[in-house]
């Protein structure tokens, strides 16, 4: 079994310091797309041209599915959208570093992650636009369904991280969460069972500044990355809008996972550039020169810069990557506005594993209100209702 430990404990920072963007974190990659030499180059050192590319194209995608998304909902044909908009470079640099046999355990925010698990763009809608409970089956790509209970998916990857030694494979499990999230006792008691029972799990920490309208520096005097080490998880913080120096950091974590060195714990220092959900204005609690202090970090422009000083950006690639991110975004509108709607029995077709008598009277009871309207149960809502789209049905 693998002892040593080199994930670094962050020094604490002056008390005023908070958990903000000051210091020191990984970082690979400047804002201004030139590299800076780091302990961390050898966990990359793979990576070519064509791989960062590859990543490039990943955040612009997403980008565009969260924009879009965005714009649907703000049409009336989502009741809801949780913008990752900033955040590219934290889901794709950890993503893209799994297996496809380790397991995922997302928030509501981490869509690009799904992306990059293969969840098609019609499922990444079906949540929010209140046509199903969960938008995929998760074992069909290794990722559990959105999880809007904040930090509950932390237990479920301590749970599940327990189950991978149980079974003795070499798989590993990530969890993410937002930087609030650290203050629920669920995240903090997933630590003491991981740490506890030696899991293969890696806590991502998405530190984009803002728990809704709380600056994360009123809830953590000190980085959040310093909290892990208190339970016995080695931590360190990334440059969260460096997508390769995310990648650095996650293989690290997931190797110890694998080797038998139990969990780790990333603090991704990023921003959410968009409001906490369209349900938020954050206008009202934000500054805008905040916002302009971070669209100069923008996780998309410096990979492109970086590609650009190395002659491996060319307006063909631009071209081909929009057209993609393109397609994608009609192809999610379509697949959204086209959705059908789901039997309108099927509220009861997942509660359990087995009927039971009180499940099947509400059913029974259900069915009888929908034939006071002359609805069936196989489809659609009772006359005069609101569907997903704010229309009658």
């Amino acid at each position: 079994m693998r002892t040593d430990v080199s994930l670094h404990t962050p020094v604490r920072p002056p008390h005023d310091a908070g958990a903000t963007a000051a210091g020191p974190y990984v970082q690979l990659v400047r804002p201004d797309g030139s590299r800076t030499p780091s302990p961390y180059d050898h966990w990359v050192s793979d990576v070519d041209a064509d791989q960062l590319r590859s990543l490039y194209e990943d955040m612009v995608v997403i980008r565009r599915i969260d924009t879009e998304a965005t714009a649907l909902q703000r049409q009336g044909q989502l009741g809801l959208w949780p913008p990752l908009l900033g955040q590219e470079a934290a889901q794709i640099g950890s993503a893209r570093t799994l297996r496809p046999s380790d397991f995922v355990f997302g928030s509501y925010r981490e869509n690009g992650v799904a992306w990059c698990r293969g969840v098609d763009p019609e499922s990444l809608m079906r949540v929010w636009r209140g046509n199903a409970a969960a938008g995929w089956d998760p074992f069909s790509v290794n990722m559990a369904p959105t999880q809007v209970i904040i930090g509950a998916q932390a237990l479920h990857a301590a749970g599940y991280g327990m189950g991978v030694v149980a079974d003795g494979t070499d798989d590993a499990v990530i969890t993410y969460f937002g930087d609030g999230a650290t203050s629920q006792g669920d995240v903090n008691e997933a630590m003491v069972f991981a740490a506890s029972f030696h899991t293969p799990v890696v806590f991502f920490c998405s530190n984009n500044q803002w728990a809704i309208s709380e600056p994360v520096g009123l809830q953590a005097q000190v980085p959040i990355a310093n909290r892990a080490p208190g339970f016995g998880i080695p931590s360190v913080r990334v440059d969260g809008n460096d997508v390769l120096a995310v990648m650095a950091v996650t293989r690290e974590a997931l190797d110890r996972a694998r080797t038998g060195g139990g969990p780790s714990f990333i603090e991704a220092v990023t921003y959410r550039m968009g409001p906490h959900t369209t349900a938020d204005d954050p206008t009202r609690y934000r500054d805008a020169a905040e916002l302009e202090e971070w669209r100069a970090k923008d996780p998309i422009s410096r990979i492109e810069a970086l590609l650009r000083a190395d002659g491996h950006f060319t307006d063909d690639f631009a071209a081909s990557v929009a057209a993609t991110a393109d397609a994608v975004a009609a192809e999610l509108r379509s697949s959204c506005i086209n959705m059908p709607a789901p039997p309108a029995l099927d509220i009861f077709a997942h509660v359990y594993a087995e009927p039971n008598s009180w499940l099947e009277t509400q059913r029974a009871d259900y069915e009888r209100y929908l034939a006071l309207y002359g609805a069936e149960g196989d489809g659609g809502t009772p006359a005069g209702h609101a569907g997903a789209n704010g229309e009658s049905a």
